[in-house]
């Protein structure tokens, strides 16, 4: 099992749908850039640390904080609702489907996890939530499965990753 964390905000052109944003996090440190594409899709780049943990017959259960890159393609469903019921989607708060994906290089910052490969990365479909409040505090909320991969072997994961953090930039609704 793995989880990966990430996330970024900043504001710009699509004033009635996805949004340039800038988010740092806090939870587990990180930097993410959202690029709005179209009024519903969006391009997420991040770099930061994210958490794994493995459970096998083998060695037990381990853990470890390990740097992580992220790429997302994103398509927001709900914006035309939430509009409707005066609800925000401000610096894209709204659900969204997507394709995550997150690659780890190295040992772990943190933990007693071995990797016993150079590197490692999942790719798959998840669904996600994301909120951005008027302070600029942001929350944002994956899950799914994915195809897990490293040098040595491929596998299913599952994908889950929570972050809270703020934006910079200012609001377009």
């Amino acid at each position: 099992m793995c989880v990966f964390n990430s996330n970024a905000q900043t504001s710009t052109n699509h004033t009635q749908g996805t949004q340039n944003m800038f988010t740092a996090n806090i939870i587990m440190p990180g930097l993410r850039y959202e690029v709005g594409l179209t009024s519903k899709t969006s391009l997420v780049v991040g770099v930061g640390t994210g958490f794994a943990w493995v459970y096998s017959d083998l060695y037990g259960s381990e853990y470890g904080i390990f740097s992580n890159f992220e790429g997302t393609y994103r398509y927001y469903y709900n914006f035309k609702r939430r509009k409707q019921k005066g609800k925000r989607i401000a610096n894209n708060s709204g659900n969204y489907l997507a394709l995550s994906s997150y690659l780890s290089i190295g040992d772990p910052l943190i933990g007693d996890l071995e990797t016993r490969s150079d590197y490692n990365g999942v790719v798959g479909p998840v669904w996600g939530i994301q909120r951005t409040y008027e302070s600029k505090l942001n929350w944002n909320l994956e899950l799914g499965v994915g195809y897990g991969f490293n040098d040595k072997e491929t596998y299913i994961s599952p994908i889950a990753s929570f972050s809270i953090g703020w934006t910079f930039g200012k609001d377009i609704n």
